[in-house]
């Protein structure tokens, strides 16, 4: 997962891992993008995932952050739902907001700053598609509001990859039920594709740019170009 945000050099951009493993709770910072050498700083974030990973109402079964959003002064990360029950919890498909002063701070000096604590927890209930649950893999801001993508995926844990059936983009509504449209491909069948990236296009107001992984270290992932009709906003 990743966002922009202000840098001391320019747009500074982070990343998160998923913290699905102890591997994957490090973040990295890349300050100077635009230079031709831009400095890259990789964080041992352990404490973050902690955190995170003990507010069981975002976390469920088994924590698995697939999404980062930069919202003014919060940064919201979005759990994918995938795997199985575990521990007396189930996934779940939810979203917390770190302070991003906080988090950002704590990226600087992680051996002496606390990390900041979740808050403003929300689960979502995402629908399935052909008999599988849609769980969490990005979003964006998008016209004043909140786009997201889903996968349907048959994973035996949050690590694992599974069968896809699918594919959706939807809007997630500051309450109430989300609401969204299958993917489908140019002539309009609807793909089985994972699509695990999702950016607005700046002053685009009917297309999208999406991200497909095969999930195949044979295969490169996809860039591809989503047009929007109907009511997004």
């Amino acid at each position: 997962s990743c966002f922009a945000v202000a840098g001391p050099a320019g747009p500074r951009l982070v990343a998160l891992g998923s913290g699905t493993k102890k591997r994957r709770r490090r973040a990295v910072t890349v300050d100077r993008i635009d230079d031709a050498e831009p400095r890259v700083s990789v964080i041992d974030a352990t404490a973050l995932y902690l955190a995170l990973d003990a507010a069981v109402a975002f976390s469920g079964s088994d924590m698995n952050i697939e999404g980062a959003l930069a919202l003014g002064e919060t940064v919201r990360l979005f759990g994918r739902g995938n795997g199985t029950p575990a521990g007396g919890y189930d996934p779940l498909n939810a979203t917390c907001d770190l302070r991003l002063s906080d988090l950002l701070s704590y990226l600087a000096s992680p051996d002496t700053s606390r990390p900041p604590d979740p808050a403003s927890i929300t689960q979502f209930e995402l629908g399935a598609l052909d008999g599988r649950l849609l769980g969490f893999t990005d979003a964006a801001a998008f016209r004043g509001t909140v786009l997201y993508t889903a996968a349907a995926e048959a994973s035996s844990t949050a690590s694992d990859d599974g069968d896809v059936t699918g594919s959706v983009i939807g809007v997630l509504p500051d309450a109430g039920t989300v609401r969204y449209a299958r993917l489908t491909d140019a002539s309009g069948n609807p793909t089985r594709d994972k699509v695990e990236g999702l950016v607005a296009v700046s002053g685009c107001a009917d297309r999208l740019l999406v991200v497909i992984d095969a999930d195949d270290p044979a295969r490169p992932s996809e860039l591809c170009e989503v047009s929007l009709t109907g009511d997004w906003a």
